[in-house]
């Protein structure tokens, strides 16, 4: 039987049209495909993304994620990029990926190292150990010498400055210069968050959107927007350490620990800068008078107040962080 000939309807296109037709209808189904499967990760397990994210950006800052056992703990790390060595602390109830954005504008000049601390993150922990400023700062050494860090500018951000704080003093060989930003340890003026926390409140245990919400508007000037799904894998971390995130919080409001910094910075030997946000609303900047008015020993002492941030430069500010801390390393 003969075809009708009106049913078939002959392509006369190029070649190359034809090809890059198919080409775009691939490109278009792998899109559509894609948009499927991250939809559906988006909405049943979220926790994904952030991973990809943070692996992301880790790649983006040349950083590569070890693992490597010294002390009591297993410790995950980021190490990447070439010259003197700057090892980076991240603060409370956070991790190494707080550091990942800034980080980028620091590989190419240095050779960056960024751990989780003990605890925190991914590196390990032990229900019944030690995890204040002192425990910290000793498991630090241990860190140090396996990954064969001998002399290092060393910077530390909130509970992670007065860890840095603590361990420069106890190790000066190795510290050739130290950043406290944000740092915890200081005496400074009673703000809100002191007295929410005298309340017996304790702001970085939440358990819905709202208290994550708020706990955001509290430390950043224009807190991060968050998809909702997102939201919900971070408060399940939360809620995964919040027993941790308790007891270690109640051992850092004792004294001894809270204003570790104040009896030990007259002894740094290394030069020191303070960098701080004028709108900190968790350690107010009236930390750095105590921090300036209490180095006594140090060859050098730098004090930079940063505008539109908060309590998290790194995060709020990273390329002008970035450039601050530079500067100080190259100048030391």
């Amino acid at each position: 039987m003969a075809r009708n000939p009106k049913l078939v309807t002959p392509d006369n296109r190029p070649l190359w049209q034809r090809l890059l037709l198919r080409r775009l209808k691939f490109l278009v189904v792998v899109a559509v495909v894609l948009g499927l499967g991250a939809g559906l990760v988006y909405f049943l397990a979220p926790a994904l993304l952030l991973k990809a994210d943070a692996t992301r950006l880790a790649m983006s800052a040349h950083l590569e994620k070890k693992t490597v056992a010294a002390g009591d703990t297993t410790w995950s790390y980021y190490e990447g990029g070439d010259g003197p060595t700057i090892m980076l602390l991240h603060g409370f109830a956070a991790n190494k990926e707080t550091w990942l954005e800034m980080a980028k504008g620091l590989t190419d000049h240095f050779h960056v190292v960024i751990p989780d601390l003990p605890g925190w993150g991914e590196s390990s922990r032990h229900d019944d150990g030690d995890y204040g400023i002192p425990a910290q700062a000793e498991r630090l050494e241990s860190f140090a010498t396996a990954i064969g860090a001998q002399r290092f500018l060393l910077v530390g951000q909130s509970m992670g400055g007065a860890i840095a704080g603590i361990y420069a003093d106890k190790h000066p060989e190795r510290v050739a210069s130290l950043v406290l930003m944000s740092s915890l340890g200081l005496t400074f003026k009673e703000n809100a968050f002191v007295r929410q926390v005298k309340a017996g409140n304790n702001p970085f245990v939440y358990h819905d959107r709202a208290g994550l919400e708020a706990l955001l508007a509290r430390i950043f000037v224009k807190p991060p927007h968050i998809p909702g799904r997102l939201e919900d894998a971070l408060i399940a971390r939360n809620q995964k350490d919040q027993a941790f995130i308790e007891r270690t919080f109640d051992e850092l409001k004792e004294p001894a620990q809270a204003y570790s910094l104040d009896p030990v910075i007259g002894k740094l030997s290394m030069p020191v800068l303070g960098l701080w946000c004028h709108d900190d609303k968790i350690i107010d900047v009236s930390a750095l008078d105590t921090l300036r008015a209490g180095l006594k020993s140090s060859p050098s002492i730098g004090a930079t107040v940063m505008n539109g941030c908060n309590h998290m430069p790194m995060l709020e500010k990273p390329v002008e962080t970035a450039r601050i801390i530079t500067g100080f390393a190259l100048a030391h």
